[in-house]
């Protein structure tokens, strides 16, 4: 019975740290030449369209400027590129009927004979629901205005303020470790 309940405590901390985690995933144009990209600003009319609050915009777009400043590239007027984010979020309900345990004492033991105890079903099973969230940036060439880069997160939201900024930053963060392509990777 201990085996049993400390495998259920390490499979339950599996699945929450994998849940944690942002997937992401990156396509660029491979003519493009990423050495000539120094300068960024933000593309307005396409971050006016993202569907997620004002509050959120400026958290992710403090994150894309954070990350950008860090790998060198200044914010400029004229920029050899522009920004833009787009976003998008699932419900994903999760139902669970692992409620296998033992039962109690009452009619219907073994056999359905007479009092008795024994393992069973517990026929109520338990439903969760969460928030997936997408974030997509994309690097646009400003000269060209043509997309060079996305790269695109995906992974629980939390509606809590204070794990809100944590959690962007790290989409952020994980979105960018694959830009420029083929650095790193």
């Amino acid at each position: 019975m201990k085996a049993l309940k400390t495998i259920s405590a390490l499979l339950l901390l599996v699945v929450m740290t994998s849940c944690s985690s942002v997937k992401v995933s990156s396509d660029y144009d491979s003519k493009a030449d990423f050495n000539n990209y120094k300068t960024f600003a933000f593309f307005k009319s396409g971050i006016d369209k993202a569907e997620i609050s004002d509050l959120d915009k400026r958290r992710i777009l403090r994150a894309i400027e954070s990350e950008l400043m860090a790998r060198g590239f200044t914010k400029s007027e004229k920029p050899d590129m522009l920004v833009s984010i787009f976003t998008k979020s699932n419900q994903r309900v999760n139902i669970y009927n692992n409620a296998w345990g033992a039962g109690g004492w009452g009619w219907g033991g073994w056999g359905g004979f007479g009092p008795g105890w024994g393992w069973g079903w517990n026929q109520q099973p338990t439903a969760t629901t969460r928030t997936e969230g997408i974030l997509y940036v994309d690097l646009i060439d400003a000269n060209k205005k043509e997309l060079v880069w996305q790269g695109m997160g995906t992974g629980y939201l939390t509606q809590k303020r204070e794990k809100k900024e944590a959690r962007i930053k790290e989409f952020v963060n994980k979105i960018m470790e694959k830009y420029p392509p083929g650095v790193g990777q």
